[in-house]
């Protein structure tokens, strides 16, 4: 009688959901594997293909670790299967012996803010989905403001700074397709504030990112010298980190740049919060309040306002993570309820530990801890949480799944109708991009839409069918 393995679901295939899958396969154990993989889009990869700047292929070079990860053969994927809409928790535990939600956090933080609604106001999150074509966003975004204001003062407010700041021809070198081209040539901008409520050595921007800002062309990057404050608090930090010290000595070189003329300039302003987005049909201005350091680098409000002339907001604050169909989400942290990776049946995080587990249900990366860390963090995440998979395993604390057969989800897929994709698939799609990239001399150009990636991605089983008929 055939060994039957232990079978894992993973929902989510960014890099959260991949790690865990290739560090599970690594872990110490005695278990024959069986690990699927579950997409809700076409195409793998979560924010690394649809959170990074096209301008930053350092960056996306990740996606070439993880496809080393699919490409072994022991990792199996479903694309284009949504947890809620197309499968559920029943179905899964009914097949997997543990099931692992690693969804990440791909929304916009709330931000509480008078006139935070009107029209002109966006979330940061929504326009990076619309230059990176994401399948789901439409393919028109409004690019009419000259003024722009960009709220926050980390790497996502830097990118969207940089799309906004940069001429729409140093883009189209890069995967960037025609619809995104052609917006952000149409754009009107000629001036872009980032607004920070803290001092210069409290932003949260990575040195690299920041030099890079430098770099842009025909773009004059503008310090105001009555923001740039340290108290004891941010002198402290400079000398205890490197990268508080690398960003802080780039901050000091565009401080001493003299203006050139170019065609746009792009703000960095500190110390100042803002308060309110002012405007009666749309947004006309942002008001913000002038900050203090408080001697260890936090501030307090001076109330001394100041109204900014300004088109259009995009608030840069950081991501959410969204509730999932049947399991518990703390509302006030945007995370699955869980203790060190165990789903738990609690709404709030910090009964986690006193809280009954969810058998067989855990939890990693963005959407286990919060949107904090960079991509390379996911790992310790998903060291935890396979950890503590083992340690149920070995306790017997698990129940066997009704339907452990590795042919039973597929069935239970088709049964339903559901056009998913495969591996194979994905590098169908790729090579689909990759064309398009190479008659443009380009390396490759993003295929946009749900439909042709469905299209490109399951192109053989059309080919199968019109050879059969």
């Amino acid at each position: 009688m055939p060994t039957i393995p232990f079978r894992v679901a993973i929902i989510g295939a960014g890099p959260a959901g991949i790690y865990a899958a290739d560090l599970l396969t690594k872990a110490e154990h005695d278990l024959e594997l069986s690990i699927d993989l579950f997409e809700r889009l076409p195409s793998p990869f979560g924010l690394v293909r649809y959170g990074v700047a096209p301008d930053h292929p350092r960056i996306k070079g990740i996606i070439n670790a993880l496809i080393k990860v699919l490409d072994r053969g022991d990792i199996r994927l479903f694309g284009n299967v949504e947890y809620g809409a197309d499968i559920n928790l029943g179905e899964l535990t009914d097949r997997y012996d543990a099931v692992i939600f690693s969804t990440g956090c791909f929304v916009d933080a709330p931000l509480s803010l008078p006139g935070i609604d009107l029209p002109g106001s966006y979330g940061a999150a929504d326009f990076v989905n619309w230059y990176d074509a994401h399948p789901d966003v439409a393919q028109t975004w409004p690019l009419e403001a000259e003024k722009v204001a960009v709220l926050g003062n980390g790497n996502v407010a830097l990118d969207v700074a940089r799309v906004l700041a940069k001429q729409a021809d140093d883009l189209h070198t890069t995967e960037i397709p025609d619809h995104v081209y052609e917006g952000l040539k149409s754009s009107k901008v000629t001036d872009v504030h980032v607004f920070g409520r803290r001092g210069p050595a409290q932003a949260k921007f990575t040195p690299l990112e920041l030099r890079e800002l430098g770099q842009v062309e025909d773009v004059d990057i503008i310090v105001y010298p009555e923001d740039y404050e340290f108290d004891q608090g941010s002198l402290e930090a400079i000398e205890s980190s490197n990268q508080v010290k690398q960003v802080t000595k780039t901050l000091t070189g565009f401080a001493m740049r003299e203006e050139t003329g170019a065609k746009r300039r792009l703000h960095l302003h500190f110390l100042h919060a803002p308060v309110a987005i002012l405007g009666e049909d749309r947004v006309t201005g942002l008001r913000t309040e002038r900050q203090e350091l408080d001697g260890t680098g936090g501030v307090n409000g001076t109330g001394d306002f100041h109204d900014w002339d300004i088109d259009a907001v995009y608030r840069a604050v950081g991501y959410a993570g969204t509730q999932l169909p049947q399991l518990p989400f703390d509302e006030g942290k945007k995370v699955i309820t869980n203790h060190e990776g165990r789903v738990v049946d609690a709404d709030d995080q910090a009964q986690a530990a006193e809280a009954d587990v969810v058998p067989g249900v855990y939890t990693t990366g963005w959407i286990k801890r919060g949107p904090v860390g960079l991509i390379g963090h996911t790992k310790g995440d998903a060291l935890e949480t396979i950890g503590h998979i083992l340690d149920d395993q070995a306790a017997g604390a698990l129940t066997e799944p009704l339907y452990p057969e590795e042919s039973s989800i597929v069935e239970l897929l088709e049964s339903k109708g559901v056009d998913f994709t495969d591996w194979e698939g994905y590098h169908r799609l790729e090579a689909a991009e990759k064309a398009l990239g190479e008659a443009e001399g380009r390396e490759r150009v993003k295929i946009a839409t749900r439909e042709a990636m469905l299209a490109e991605a399951r192109a053989h089983l059309t080919a199968d069918a019109n050879a059969g008929s």
